[in-house]
């Protein structure tokens, strides 16, 4: 039995709740997994892990088992990146994740001077709207927008972004600019689906939120071609603050109902709390930080 294995088996099936989704975090068989835990039970003499239909809990021995698993592991880890020269100068892999466009826009023209700076380190830059799993996806350090639940995760407050309403000149010759929200029942609105509900739009007055319902002539799973119908003039369009901003900087969209905004989401870049960062990571968010709180600050409408 290879019982380094083994202890990672069991932590990752104690992070996770089950033994089923340890298995699929692993990419390892069910029974491969079960078996492992068995083992290592086995070999300590002990019962380590209560199963039920419920998930998994953990016996006092366990418990305490865990905790020097952890400890053990955490070390080891560092051991290795010592041994490899992490701590002497930046180099290795980084895994960076960030929203599509966000990326595309501020991310991107950063991590590409980070990498001319640091010759030493290399960036896997994963672009997507979906919140990534800092285990499943093998994430060092990922920007998130929005609010953040309560978590282990170390976060570094970049700045907000507003969340804006907006229409192109065009089609505000042909029809009223909404004044209140409630007017917008009388215009056509183009939706992205990750922003909000398909039939309603929240806005806020004097610290409540108002829902208005909206009638979505079109709804797309991609904000560029929402923005494209709203360039178009065909109708009223919602999107973050930096997705719009250089249209609306050129006049080729108007924002409408700014007073009725609801609350800026913060924008953070979020990294796993250990003892000793590697220093290609610490390096990256050193560089990476300032550079983007600026970026926001130029990009704010």
């Amino acid at each position: 039995m290879d019982r380094l294995d083994a202890m990672r088996v069991l932590l990752t099936a104690v992070e996770c709740g089950s033994l089923s989704k340890a298995s699929r975090r692993l990419r390892q068989p069910l029974a491969t997994v079960s078996r492992k835990v068995s083992d290592l039970e086995s070999h300590l003499g002990a019962d380590l892990l209560i199963r039920s239909s419920k998930g998994l809990e953990l016996t006092a021995t366990g418990r305490a088992y865990i905790t020097a698993t952890k400890s053990i592991l955490e070390q080891l880890d560092e051991a290795e990146r010592i041994a490899a020269g992490e701590y002497a100068e930046p180099k290795g892999e980084l895994v960076v994740t960030a929203p599509v466009m966000f990326g595309r826009l501020h991310v991107m023209p950063v991590v590409i001077n980070f990498l001319a700076e640091f010759p030493e380190v290399c960036v896997e830059l994963m672009l997507t709207d979906r919140v990534t799993d800092f285990l499943d996806d093998k994430v060092d350090v990922a920007l998130r927008i929005g609010r953040l639940p309560d978590s282990s995760l170390i976060a570094t407050e970049l700045g907000s972004v507003r969340r804006v309403t907006c229409a192109s000149p065009a089609y505000l010759t042909s029809r009223a600019a909404p004044i209140v929200p409630q007017d917008l029942r009388d215009h056509d609105v183009f939706s992205f689906e990750g922003m909000s509900p398909e039939t309603t739009w929240s806005y806020w007055s004097k610290g409540k939120e108002i829902v208005v319902p909206v009638r979505s002539r079109l709804r797309v799973s991609n904000i560029d071609a929402v923005i494209h119908a709203g360039l178009a003039g065909a109708g009223v369009i919602r999107t973050m603050s930096y997705q719009v901003a250089d249209y609306v900087h050129r006049s080729r969209l108007q924002l409408l109902l700014e007073p009725y905004e609801p609350p800026p989401p913060p924008v953070h870049l979020v990294y796993y709390k250990q003892s000793r960062l590697p220093l290609k990571l610490r390096v990256f968010i050193d560089f990476i930080v300032p550079r983007l709180r600026k970026r926001l600050i130029a990009a704010a409408l």
